[in-house]
């Protein structure tokens, strides 16, 4: 089922004044956060609406600017006089908030705004102080959670303290914004949100950056292909990306394709075990690892495959197959999370159950033995992602999100405050075993 099966009611809505706060935003991308926040916030600005980001600072950028359409407020460290005596990322979280507040104060004091806009825990406390000191409505994107990440299980400290405060922020917001109807399950589930206060809002990807010229996309061919057929993933490598059921298919799928080689984009701290495996596996010439690639490089990799593999064991959407998608790869997908979301078997796609390297090879045999069938659905999924997932529909969706949250602001505000008077404090309690066990079950 597509995600736009989820309806928002958007309704024309008044050009808003928005503050977002993200610990991503370029130059600082370590993630795909950074890339969505700064393509969503160049939409809205595009729009008409009024757009002010306070993210991290990054050596070398202006403390402030005005890009693209939209206002730049990069948060400096504290002097490093001062450093954190530890290397934790919520001591260094806690620092963060305390520079990126007075930072999004000061933009408070120059300009007016609707609503305020998270992403993620990691803005958690300064996005909670902004809404109640300038007393507007928050609304928070969930992009991913604790306990998803980790397959369900919050095993250290650490995990528990970061899936406490998502719930906090979750339940502090007027509107949360889930990539897909999969997160929206699991953020209801999890952080005892009301289903009518998510939104389902796809993550957005602009198909014309991703088209890579015929030039560029032979010598990604000639660099990385055999004599066979060329398979691809790109993504970080790290556990819950399913890396290694990939590593694992590849000799199911040499019996088959002779030649065949792999090309894997990224990094990660998996990439010594992955590497070791393939060692192990005798897979040192079919299967090479290529190191992280940027935006100028990736998508004339992806369109040089004859299969672009997205295996995933916890994806709450899946940026890359709509990216792939996008460059024109076939993609053979895991069914799991937002993936199953986004491709249809059979039509812009195949798909396989995660965690299985035998079945994975089985889906990306489909591909690479029938090649018109691989192209017709290449083709239609490229259409899809041109329909449903532009910049300028995901920005639409987005704004009417904040409405929502703005017509709502006073009743929300009035319930929480009725609420926390009967319970004198908010609670949260982490269940013992797997918070995921149920969904697992049922994917």
């Amino acid at each position: 089922m597509s995600p736009d099966a989820d309806v928002i009611d958007i309704h024309p809505a008044r050009h808003q004044r928005v503050l977002i706060l993200s610990w991503e935003y370029p130059p600082v991308l370590v993630g795909g956060l950074g890339r969505h926040v700064h393509a969503l916030s160049v939409a809205l600005a595009t729009a008409g609406h009024e757009v002010t980001v306070v993210t991290r600072h990054a050596e070398g950028a202006p403390l402030e600017e005005y890009a693209e359409g939209v206002r730049i407020l990069r948060a400096p460290e504290d002097p490093v006089t001062f450093p954190l005596a530890t290397g934790s990322l919520l001591a260094w979280t806690m620092a963060f908030n305390h520079t990126l507040t007075r930072t999004a104060l000061r933009a408070a004091e120059s300009s007016g705004y609707d609503v305020i806009h998270a992403h993620d825990w990691l803005v958690a406390h300064t996005a909670a102080t902004l809404a109640e000191h300038l007393d507007l409505p928050l609304v928070t994107t969930i992009h991913a959670t604790e306990a998803g990440r980790h397959q369900g299980w919050l095993p250290e400290e650490m995990n528990r303290t970061i899936h406490g405060v998502e719930h906090w922020l979750s339940n502090a917001s007027a509107r949360v914004i889930a990539c897909s109807g999969y997160m929206r399950d699991q953020v209801a589930r999890l952080f005892d949100v009301p289903t009518g206060r998510i939104d389902v809002v796809p993550n957005g990807v602009d198909e014309r950056a991703w088209r890579a010229r015929p030039r560029a996309v032979a010598a990604a061919r000639a660099r990385f292909a055999g004599d066979g057929p060329l398979v691809g993933y790109a993504g970080r490598l790290v556990y819950e990306k399913g890396v290694q059921h990939l590593v694992h298919a590849v000799p199911y799928l040499l019996e088959r394709h002779p030649g065949l080689r792999v090309v894997i984009a990224g990094d990660g701290p998996y990439r010594d075990e992955l590497q070791s495996e393939a060692r192990r596996l005798h897979l040192g010439d079919t299967v090479r690892f290529a190191g992280f690639m940027d935006s100028t490089q990736l998508p004339a990799v992806l369109a040089a495959t004859d299969a672009t593999v997205v295996p995933s064991l916890y994806e709450p959407f899946g940026m890359i197959a709509l990216e792939a998608a996008a460059a024109g790869a076939p993609l053979a997908v895991a069914r799991t999370g937002g993936l199953a979301e986004i491709v249809e078997p059979g039509v812009t796609g195949v798909t396989f159950p995660h965690g299985d390297p035998g079945a994975l090879a089985g889906a990306v045999h489909q591909l690479l033995g029938d090649e018109v069938f691989a192209r017709r659905m290449a083709r239609r999924a490229r259409t899809m992602v041109t329909e449903r997932y532009g910049w300028a529909t995901i920005a639409v969706r987005t704004a009417a999100s904040y409405a929502a949250a703005c017509r709502e602001h006073g009743t929300f505000q009035a319930r929480r405050a009725a609420a926390l008077l009967v319970d004198g404090r908010a609670r949260i309690e982490i269940p013992d075993g797997n918070l995921l066990a149920k969904e697992g079950a049922a994917s």
